[in-house]
């Protein structure tokens, strides 16, 4: 009976440990800044709500948020099966600070929005935030205030 037994705690034993093997790491949870979330109105009228998963600028176009790029100021997102431009592409935002435009605190630009894959809008170049006039494809960047400013 001991080598039964012992044998028993052996298979089990590598049973646990095989098992313990498969189990996957929960990725580390990326921290966006708070500058990001929340309520927000553009300096078009528009009205925008951030969270980490989703980007909704309202009416209707809503962006499911699957990677945030903090260091490099940008995040890659899905647009909506319902977006009336482009459903089911890929966007990639980048964002800058905008510390001297009051009471405008930061800018976005939807540097890419027809990408057909997460990988193909990761690989747009950045937006130019030396130029924040231009530097969104020609255009200005978005100027961002907090909705109850």
């Amino acid at each position: 009976m001991p080598v039964v037994r012992f044998v028993l705690v052996s298979a089990l034993s590598l049973l646990a440990a095989a098992c313990a093997g498969q189990m996957r790491r929960e990725p580390d949870k990326v921290v966006i800044p708070a500058l990001l979330r929340g309520d927000f109105t553009d300096d078009y009228r528009g009205k925008f709500t951030i969270s980490d998963t989703l980007w909704f600028q309202r009416p209707r176009n809503r962006f499911r948020i699957v990677s945030w790029h903090v260091d490099e100021q940008y995040l890659i997102a899905q647009n909506a099966s319902d977006d009336p431009t482009a459903p089911n592409l890929w966007t990639r935002i980048d964002w800058m600070r905008l510390p001297a435009m009051q009471p405008f605190e930061w800018g976005f630009c939807l540097t890419a929005y027809q990408a057909v894959s997460a990988k193909a809008a990761a690989a747009t170049p950045p937006a130019d935030r030396a130029n924040p006039r231009t530097g969104c494809n020609g255009f200005p960047f978005t100027r961002m205030q907090r909705a109850d400013a």
